[in-house]
């Protein structure tokens, strides 16, 4: 049994995480589910904090509707369902381990392409179908397996270099609307009990918090610097990720 202050400070320090991301850090939420695996199963730690990320998304969507990318939404989300579905029908049979290792290569060496690159920024790409579904599609089913959406994601959105405001909330709602479809699949695979609920439920207020100290970051971070941030919590989120692959 995990003692009880270990417990709560490792669960809070995660709540927090899933607030800032919701505010427009995407990179910061990934470390979690990690940050509580280190606890309890990674199952349970997925199911404990989903109905804290779609509290906070509450908040988050309110906080960017009117900053975001309508198209993009349009060719993610479909995907992204789709992915989810996906990754309930396989919930049994996929090993959750092969889908970390293989969200943490691709994040890691997108995120290393972009950290070597020399000289001047690549022209921005516009957003495709095509690709958007395919990324669409891989981020909703590894968020569903773990809450590890954001490498697909990212790699599909940060070529396009959007300003720094209509990233995040084009990010912030596109994550709503998956952890949203994610509440009954999750329910029905008995990961939302009521003992989680009410775990859960006392979770909140720092999570919303957080929320709003995310979007003042968001805010006041230079557009080249915010850029930079996400590049490299990629890669870092993505090496966590292949250690915890490897590690368990």
């Amino acid at each position: 049994m995990t003692d009880p202050l270990i417990f709560w400070s490792a669960a809070v320090l995660a709540a927090v995480l899933v607030g800032m991301a919701k505010g427009g850090l995407p990179m910061v939420g990934m470390l979690s589910v990690p940050i509580m695996s280190l606890l309890i199963s990674p199952v349970a730690a997925a199911g404990l904090l989903l109905p804290v990320y779609v509290a906070s998304d509450v908040f988050g969507v309110w906080a960017y509707r009117r900053q975001f990318d309508r198209r993009n939404l349009l060719i993610l989300v479909p995907g992204a369902l789709a992915g989810v579905g996906f990754g309930w029908a396989t919930a049994a049979l996929m090993p959750e381990r092969a889908v970390t290792a293989i969200v943490g290569l691709v994040g890691g060496s997108f995120a290393l392409m972009q950290l070597l690159r020399r000289g001047p920024p690549p022209e921005p790409r516009p957003a495709r179908v095509a690709p958007g579904l395919f990324w669409g599609v891989l981020s909703g089913f590894t968020s569903f397996v773990s809450h590890a959406g954001a490498p697909p994601y990212q790699i599909y959105v940060l070529p396009q270099r959007m300003p720094k405001a209509v990233f995040a909330g084009t990010t912030t709602i596109f994550f709503a609307i998956v952890n949203a479809a994610k509440l009954l699949p999750y329910a029905m695979l008995g990961q939302l009990g009521p003992d989680t609920l009410r775990q859960a439920a006392l979770l909140l207020p720092p999570a919303i918090a957080a929320v709003w100290l995310g979007v003042a970051l968001v805010r006041v971070l230079p557009e080249r610097r915010f850029f930079l941030l996400v590049t490299w919590a990629l890669l870092l989120v993505s090496v966590q990720l292949l250690w915890q692959a490897a590690w368990g």
